[in-house]
């Protein structure tokens, strides 16, 4: 830590921590007030200052507190813990929205007349349990609605915690730890540092031009800064430039934006196309299906009153003026409750849950990849991105760097380059990197390199790690030795820090610089060649450092200098240090090249996302060189693509490009360097008002624009900032950049699993409401009840949709695999304007569903002359086989498209799973509840006979799928059929 960091102001007493924990001097509501309130009165008078407030605390503010577990637990126990928790909710809540539901009171309505009208026809001992059977189905298919929603729910309350688990950098015993955040107390002793969130709301210690942007707090854009005059920090603003220490005084709940959150619903209404499209289906279907129960209603009616139905003894059920009362409310009952039955399985309430069921099977399948789906919609979005824009840093780069060049003067430095060059030199450059450096060295010790740990941003610990390798560089006794006057630190705008200090051992007066090599080289008058030389920069030499440069970054090196010079000792005790750093007439003492590591399977991510028919674009802030080196590396450049074809451009390239020229150059545009945080907004929107479905991939505190404004933000969790992983949708937890192709191909299967298990809905229903129709206005009955459609209901929409959602995306190879994609992943990405159901669906669905209908309504009108049953037992056998052709649909969803249903079915164990218990649930249905499900018990003959008649519909489905079907969508072709009769 440097020498300016530790020095103390008067306020800073140092704490000797007593054998005993004692009581704390201050509550924390005081602490809050504080806090919420801004009372610098009270902070500065009262309690003195954050020193004050520390020394209550029972805080060192150099050594920080002990962090042992007892001292932990106190202060735990005495202010809170470092979580946020949102308000619970129950099952009981979820349970009583599903009785507020609309559908679900229509039938619940329905079902409760059901008992009465039962027993008054049929009796008590018998009417309670048909009419009591229905009342129950409709109850447990409310209950199954709301366990589905709870089980969501809590999901999503394990996903919350994982964001506790952000490392940050702290003091306690007076080393530098790394302490996730939710272990942060009251009283610990905070670093901050740019592109950090605060942690939790404290007060500044002290720092250097530490700025925040307080946002989430305010609304208000502007930094703030914060010094001694306003110390107060919240948890959640982001510091923007600078570092500083806090002391914490609020975690958890007692922080102000716990206080803010918790009167505030965070519940966006914002829908995805994909619910959008949805909640239009189910709205459509739902008027379809309410419309034909009116039909039928009416049907009944009139055949009832027109002495066309008859009863069991075939005797007319109405006579004109002969018919009681009773009987008439009896028959107009049970014909209202026959209508009910089409409406429980028509309107498909039930299909958000089911869909939810594949989203959240599929979001825990990728947990498992590496990737936190923060938004249950998000990875079905990215399913349908057509471009991906990407940060280069810590993104296609794992923000890990490596030294591999080194020149000293104008020649280009070997390992052993210590030993030949001079020692002046050399000495010069170690100070320079020891003194001026913001990172710090753990467990270092010259005689074994491997035990060093580092610390700091990336390029200081390559600068730091490279250090060690050449001469096992002390950095303490450097330190130690030169004894730091004035520093000023890394400027994010300029690029540079710098550093005054003194020798003890000579007392001399040296500044350091170090940052980008084009503005260190701009500061130089003179360098140092390798034996020592201070050689005149000219405008030749100037060139030739220049050309250095520019070739290190075209080999996606990122270059950084050092500069040095001597000052004069009494020169700087006039100046009282008060002035700033000089910063020109340096000598160049070296520079360095630093290679940033590309993450392991950047190159078979990016080939992947290519052969989806996805278009990949890189934006940096790095200059044109190293982006067209880093790019081409990653495979995102082709050989001849450059600037003159316009794959590469600038920020203020693309700003400058005309309006009207933007959609067609925006295609062209594989590379933007030396882009702004606004250049990548732009981008984004540039993108999406031509139509494209955007995916932002970045961990900096830059993308985040870029991230919120795109149609999904993802982010790269390891070493991201917390408030990019906030802003995202979809968070990668591991180093390997593949997982970002394996969100891709899941977000596809998804979309493929939503739409198999719409097929598999729509055919039970036109199914179950073609026969119901049919038997109803030819008969006047119908031969699926209530209580059976509603069994039919249960399977599909909770079994019927996991299992569908169980099919994995194997088709796509892992990354070390050289297998080719395909299916899911080698096709381009389903538009947003395309139709849900598709022409290859509709085929489907509809000839399944007349193959349906066409066997069973052969059974209702002949099946007791083919069976020689009587007729309980062949309505036993309509619902079976309704049933088992559900069951036996399923493997035909499996695959829209392919003729070979078993595909791979052997390795999807859960779906035979789900097969094998739908059917033994089936079985006990029929066979064991017959009582309640109005059904007798089938011989082994009839059991055969069900499922020969089901098992008919896999050939029927081959010959099916061998029917062309038109490129364009229905809905198109009715349009026009429409146009052109009206033209």
């Amino acid at each position: 830590m440097a020498c300016a960091r530790r020095r103390k102001y008067p306020s800073h007493t140092s704490i000797s921590f007593p054998d005993q924990p004692s009581s704390f001097q201050i509550d924390q509501s005081e602490l809050t007030r504080l806090v919420n309130e801004k009372d610098f009165g009270s902070l500065r008078g009262k309690h003195g200052g954050p020193g004050g407030i520390a020394e209550a605390l029972k805080t060192d503010l150099l050594e920080g507190i002990s962090g042992e577990p007892d001292d932990v637990t106190r202060r735990q126990n005495a202010f809170g813990v470092n979580t946020f928790k949102r308000p619970a909710k129950g099952f009981f809540h979820f349970l009583l929205e599903a009785f507020k539901d609309l559908t679900h009171l229509i039938l619940l309505v329905c079902a409760g007349l059901s008992p009465g009208l039962a027993i008054k026809e049929s009796g008590l001992s018998e009417g309670w349990y048909s009419g009591g059977s229905s009342f129950f189905s409709v109850f447990l298919v409310i209950v199954v609605s709301a366990v589905c929603k709870y089980q969501q729910n809590r999901q999503f309350d394990k996903l919350d915690g994982t964001s506790g688990n952000i490392l940050f950098d702290l003091i306690r015993k007076g080393q530098q730890q790394q302490v996730s955040r939710s272990k942060i107390v009251v009283g610990d002793v905070v670093l901050l540092k740019t592109d950090d969130q605060v942690p939790a709301d404290g007060l500044y210690i002290y720092g250097q031009h530490l700025l925040v942007d307080e946002l989430s707090m305010t609304g208000e854009s502007d930094c703030l800064k914060k010094d001694d005059q306003n110390p107060i920090l919240f948890f959640g603003t982001k510091v923007v430039d600078g570092r500083a220490r806090m002391v914490v005084t609020g975690v958890g709940m007692n922080t102000k934006w716990a206080k803010m959150m918790s009167s505030i619903n965070c519940g966006s209404s914002e829908q995805t196309p994909l619910q959008a499209r949805l909640n239009e289906l189910t709205s459509s279907i739902s008027k379809v299906g309410l419309l034909i129960n009116f039909l039928v209603l009416v049907v009944l009616l009139i055949l009832y009153f027109t002495g066309k139905n008859r009863d069991a003894n075939r005797k007319q059920e109405f006579v004109p003026g002969q018919t009681m009362g009773d009987n008439i409310m009896n028959s107009v009952g049970g014909k209202i409750a026959a209508t009910v039955t089409i409406i429980s399985v028509m309107i498909p309430e039930g299909s958000p849950i089911a869909v939810t069921l594949i989203l959240a099977y599929s979001m825990k399948s990728l947990m498992g990849d590496g990737a936190m789906v923060r938004k249950l919609w998000a990875c079905e979005t990215m399913g349908s991105a057509t471009t991906i824009c990407i940060d280069k840093t810590g993104t296609l780069t794992e923000n890990q760097m490596i030294v591999t060049k080194f020149w000293v003067g104008q020649d280009t430095a070997a390992e052993n380059w210590c030993s030949s060059a001079s020692k002046f030199v050399v000495d010069l450059i170690w100070d320079g990197v020891a003194s001026n450096a913001e990172g710090s060295v753990y467990n270092a010790k010259p005689s074994s390199e491997s035990v060093c740990r580092f610390s700091g941003s990336p390029t200081e610990k390559a600068i730091l790690s490279w250090a060690f390798s050449q001469v096992s560089m002390d950095m303490g006794k450097i330190k130690k030795r030169c004894k730091l006057i004035q520093g000023e630190v890394f400027d994010s705008r300029k690029k540079t820090s710098g550093v005054l200090i003194m020798n003890i051992m000579d007392g001399t007066v040296h500044v350091h610089w170090k940052g980008v090599a084009q503005t260190i080289l701009a500061m130089c008058s003179s360098f140092y060649n390798r034996s020592g030389m201070e050689k005149d920069l000219n405008k030749d030499k100037r060139k030739k450092f220049e050309q250095i440069i520019q070739g290190m970054e075209a080999s996606g090196l990122r270059c950084i200098a050092f500069a040095h010079k001597k000052v004069c000792a009494e020169a700087i005790e006039e100046r009282n240090y008060r002035n700033k750093i000089q910063e020109d007439s340096l000598t160049l003492l070296g520079l360095v090249g630093i290679k940033e590591l590309c993450r392991p399977g950047v190159n078979c991510a990016v080939k992947a996302f290519q052969n989806a028919g996805v278009n990949i674009k890189m934006i940096t802030a790095d200059n044109e060189f190293t982006a067209k080196a880093i790019a081409k590396e990653c495979g995102i450049l082709r050989p001849e693509d450059d600037a003159s074809n316009g794959a590469i451009v600038t920020g203020t390239g693309f700003r400058k490009i005309p309006r009207e020229k933007r959609p067609e150059e925006v295609e062209k545009i594989r590379v933007m360097a030396r882009s702004s945080s606004s250049d990548k907004l732009f981008m984004v929107q540039c993108l999406k008002q031509k139509g494209h479905v955007v995916a932002v991939i970045g961990d900096g505190m830059d993308n985040i624009p870029a991230l919120k404004e795109a149609h999904i933000g993802v982010s790269m969790g390891i070493r991201g900032i917390e408030v990019a992983k906030e802003s995202s949708d979809i968070v990668i937890n591991s180093d390997n950049f593949f997982s970002v192709a394996e969100v891709l191909r899941w977000g596809r299967c998804i979309y493929d699993n939503i739409q198999k298990f719409i097929q598999f809905k729509l055919t039970v229903n036109i199914a179950a409401l073609l026969i119901n129709f049919v038997a109803a206005t030819s008969s006047g009955d119908v031969p699926l009840t209530a209580i059976q459609l509603l069994w039919v209901n249960l399977i599909v929409d909770t079994l019927g949709a996991f299992a569908l959602s169980t099919d994995l995306p194997t088709d796509l190879p892992t990354y070390q695999s050289t297998e080719q994609t395909k299916e899911v992943m080698n096709k381009p990405p389903v538009g947003w304007t395309e139709p849900l159901i598709t022409n290859i669906m509709w085929r489907n669905l509809v000839g399944q569903a007349i193959y349906q209908v066409a066997v069973l309504l052969t059974l209702q009108v002949k099946g007791e002359s083919i069976f020689r049953v009587d007729e309980v037992v062949n309505r036993t056998m309509i619902f079976n086989a309704f049933v088992l052709c559900q069951v036996f649909n399923e493997f035909n969803a499996r695959k829209l498209a392919r003729m070979n249903i078993f595909k791979g079915i052997h390795k999807n164990k859960l779906f035979l799973g789900i097969i094998f218990m739908t059917v033994a649930l089936q079985v006990g249905m029929v066979e064991f509840l017959k009582r309640f499900m109005v059904t007798k018990r089938l011989s082994w003959g009839q059991w055969g006979a069900c499922f020969g008649i089901v098992a008919a519909s896999w050939p029927i489905a081959w010959v099916i799928k061998c029917i062309p079907v038109p490129h364009t969508p229905i809905s198109q072709l009715i349009e026009k059929i429409i146009q052109r009769n009206s033209n």
